[in-house]
């Protein structure tokens, strides 16, 4: 099979396309053929080796993929079904999706839901199934459309876009931020009424500032979240999913306890088994048509390298699809 391998010797990092054995495949009791994966932060922190996301070696990074079952023995599942993966240390610390096979558990498969394909499965992805799951965590945090403004940070990325198109279509007014002014039109175009620009809540804020949303979604971290968390209105709730910026949280007591506010972690990586395909199934009824247009780039695994160190230097807006087969 073809696969992006990861090598480290000598504490240097090599990744390249190389032909691999199947028979090398780690254990598992599922062999799904992979027909589509996705270029996360995670993934291209693996590939770059800008982050310590993977401590052995050789490793196929790619925390997702869809394709079909090529064998099993797993009774939930049958050889030619639509299958898909997020998360469960595939990737990390199990041979993942930037292959054209991987061998996995079948507890960390998903049936493709109806009404997606495989393509459109991995448009969402990692950065969809988080964005969901931060959308859910405002609802049950109380934050409702009529509550007011919720702001999303990080708004270009895979889980920005994706959270911007779920509020949106869920009646939200949203507000996003974005270092990136040329991605202004595209934020709009996704259903954002406002687009902010980063610097304004890149300072470390006071600890209590004016009271400006009901609700947030954040995947920088650092003084962006801090500044949010001061602003944040009494009883708002905000849910963090990620440190693109920075993982401090430079910010004080003073709005959990005077403002009653409520920040909420949100992990996707083991979410158990039972409750992802209620996730899905919100997406593929959320998630208009044109949101798979918009917030699409398509590569092929041999350009995985390549986008990896794009997405680094912070030049990819959206999700990065792969084309594995």
């Amino acid at each position: 099979m073809k696969a992006l391998l990861l090598k480290q010797q000598q504490n240097q990092l090599s990744a390249s396309i190389e032909e691999i054995d199947t028979a090398h495949l780690p254990k598992g009791d599922v062999t799904v053929d992979i027909h589509w994966s996705t270029l996360n932060y995670k993934d291209a922190l693996a590939i770059t080796g800008k982050g310590k996301i993977i401590r052995q070696f050789p490793m196929i990074p790619g925390i997702d993929f869809s394709g079909i079952v090529h064998s099993t023995e797993d009774p939930r599942f049958h050889i030619g079904q639509h299958v898909l993966l997020t998360g469960w240390g595939v990737g990390e610390n199990h041979w993942g999706g930037l292959a054209e096979q991987a061998r996995v558990s079948g507890e960390w498969l998903t049936p493709l839901p109806a009404g997606l394909d495989s393509r459109q499965a991995m448009i969402i992805g990692t950065a969809g199934f988080t964005a969901m799951l931060c959308v859910i965590a405002l609802e049950q945090g109380g934050v409702k459309p009529e509550s007011g403004d919720v702001i999303v940070t990080g708004a270009s990325g895979g889980v920005g876009s994706t959270a911007i198109a779920l509020l949106s279509q869920l009646g939200y007014s949203v507000v996003a931020v974005s270092g990136r002014p040329e991605n202004h039109e595209y934020l709009l175009s996704l259903g954002a009424k406002k687009v902010l620009p980063r610097h304004e809540f890149s300072q470390p804020p006071r600890p209590l500032e004016k009271q400006l949303w009901a609700g947030a979604i954040d995947t920088v971290g650092d003084n962006v979240l801090a500044t949010i968390l001061a602003q944040t209105h009494y009883n708002g709730t905000v849910a963090a999913c990620g440190l693109a910026g920075n993982a401090n949280l430079p910010t004080t007591v003073m709005p959990f306890i005077l403002r009653n506010v409520r920040l909420q972690g949100v992990e996707s990586v083991t979410v158990p088994s039972a409750k992802r395909p209620a996730v899905w199934q919100r997406l593929q009824k959320l998630l208009p048509a044109s949101f798979y247009q918009r917030a699409t780039t398509e590569i092929t695994l041999d350009q995985t390298v390549e986008y990896a160190n794009k997405l680094i230097a912070n030049q990819v807006t959206g999700r990065t699809l792969v084309r594995v087969r």
